[in-house]
């Protein structure tokens, strides 16, 4: 049984709903060094956007952002719709994948900066951090340090759910002007609670590595490289994110 606890890799991702056999490529089969390809070259247009979209806010003397909103709301609602797009409709990943990874970068750029505006230094931290853990990930399933058991698979989509409940609540207290006391705040508990997610982010990396390999063996077909890496992006970014929010508490508290 393959599971993921990242939404866009689910068990259903390389089977046939009807007959629940897996997808043959007629062929044309997923391979793992095109995954990687794809994944980079996500990468890639990622970054790209983030970088104009970062060039393009204005960062005050006293650390006040202008010119973000556009970036960050669009990045975000488009990239979203994408992401849904993608996920119920994965034939067209080879060009919704690449949209998404562009708009992200708009919405990933953006909210770099408002971070940075705040933290200087903060935002390459969290870089050097996600592919760091990106790359000891891989290297320690590659290697079978760690193995993604089925009661591994469960313990982390299951967290991942809570935290996904936790972070929907919150969305909709906010729009009462309640606050979740603590998990948002720089204390002691706040540091700890994205210490935790970001823990549970990392280990969806582990579970995505194995959920792919399995679409490898089992023959998924030659567009699921480009889905495998969209939801690799969907992980890296969530990851990233997360980094700046506990980096961001740690150096409140200085």
């Amino acid at each position: 049984m393959m599971r993921s606890g990242n939404p866009a890799l689910k068990e259903s991702t390389f089977l046939d709903l009807g007959s629940g056999a897996v997808v043959t490529g007629n062929g044309q089969a997923m391979t793992l060094n095109g995954t990687v390809n794809k994944t980079g070259f996500l990468l890639l247009l990622t970054v790209l956007t983030a970088a104009f979209a970062w060039n393009q806010i204005e960062i005050g003397p006293r650390g006040q952002v202008s010119g973000a909103g556009l970036y960050l709301w669009g990045g975000l609602i488009g990239g979203l719709v994408m992401s849904l797009v993608t996920t119920f409709k994965k034939e067209w990943s080879p060009v919704t994948a690449p949209m998404y990874a562009l708009l992200e970068g708009f919405f990933l750029g953006a909210i770099s900066s408002i971070f940075e505006a705040r933290f200087p230094g903060i935002v390459i931290q969290a870089v050097m951090l996600t592919f760091g853990t990106l790359f000891a990930l891989l290297a320690a399933y590659r290697t079978g340090l760690i193995k993604a058991t089925e009661n591994f698979k469960l313990g982390v989509v299951a967290a991942t759910g809570g935290i996904a409940l936790v972070y929907l609540a919150s969305i909709v207290l906010r729009m009462f002007n309640i606050e979740i006391p603590y998990i948002h705040q720089s204390g002691i508990i706040g540091i700890g609670f994205s210490l935790f997610v970001v823990v549970i982010a990392a280990l969806n990396l582990v579970l995505d590595f194995d959920f792919i390999e399995n679409g490898v063996e089992q023959g998924a077909p030659k567009y699921m490289e480009w889905y495998g890496a969209f939801g690799l992006m969907v992980t890296l970014v969530w990851l990233y994110i997360e980094f700046l929010r506990l980096l961001s508490k740690l150096q409140s508290r200085n």
